[in-house]
């Protein structure tokens, strides 16, 4: 029987990525009793993916930490919005949008520049809105940008399976965020080569997350799971403290 009171740990990926990514931190976060998910992002438009998650959320009972990656941190700003079951968001190196702005505007906040944008690699997919189409980044330079910290040999396999991210995505503006009324955590990559650092340092400080800096890649969840897995602890004890 699911004891209601022990909140369920709930992962988003995004963009460029697959759930995988979350594989060191679920298993830390299961060994240690707690309900985990980590749904498939569908990719397919801000409003159609936090529609999507919504839906995921709305069957999982009692409190839920909701936690997002890059792109994944716009779908749970806007997925976690008036479900009273979210105690708290966990952005790691993620997009934690204002109303109206969206991921591409974003990414110059702080004076930043997300130079992978240049290094795209553009597809067509059936069913894409007029002038939409898939986007993955330039196997060649996956590694360099989104996991300079990991081995030569994962950098080439997560360049080689990487999902793509509809280019509308980019551009579809936010809705009202949920951390305006939901506690939330910050994790800054300072090494971060596809969200630039200064713009996810201004992201968190407009959210008033509590904020903490590693020295990572745009993926900590994978180079630095123990330091991701504490910020959803510090999540986890502020629920039960408030309980």
């Amino acid at each position: 029987m699911t004891d209601l009171s022990t909140p369920t740990i709930v992962f988003v990926h995004g963009a460029f990525a697959d759930a995988s990514g979350w594989a060191a931190p679920v298993i830390t976060l299961r060994n240690e009793g707690y309900p985990v998910y980590a749904p498939a992002n569908p990719l397919r438009g801000l409003g159609f993916d936090a529609a999507y998650i919504r839906s995921f959320l709305e069957t999982v009972p009692g409190p839920i930490v909701l936690v997002g990656h890059s792109y994944g941190g716009a779908v749970i700003t806007n997925a976690a919005a008036g479900n009273s079951n979210v105690k708290a968001l966990v952005y790691i190196a993620a997009f934690a949008l204002d109303e109206g702005e969206s991921v591409g505007a974003a990414n110059t906040l702080g004076g930043g520049n997300a130079e992978i944008v240049n290094h795209l690699v553009i597809r067509p997919y059936p069913g894409a809105a007029s002038g939409d189409a898939d986007a993955y980044i330039d196997p060649d330079v996956f590694h360099e940008y989104f996991c300079q910290d990991l081995d030569d040999v994962q950098g080439a396999v997560m360049a080689l399976t990487q999902r793509p991210g509809s280019l509308g995505s980019l551009a579809e503006p936010s809705g009202v965020p949920a951390w305006r009324d939901t506690p939330s955590w910050y994790l800054v990559a300072g090494e971060d080569r596809i969200i630039p650092p200064a713009a996810e340092r201004e992201m968190a400080a407009r959210a008033g997350a509590r904020t903490v800096e590693i020295d990572s890649s745009h993926v900590p969840m994978i180079s630095h799971p123990d330091e991701v897995v504490e910020l959803v602890h510090e999540a986890i004890a502020s629920i039960n403290v408030s309980a």
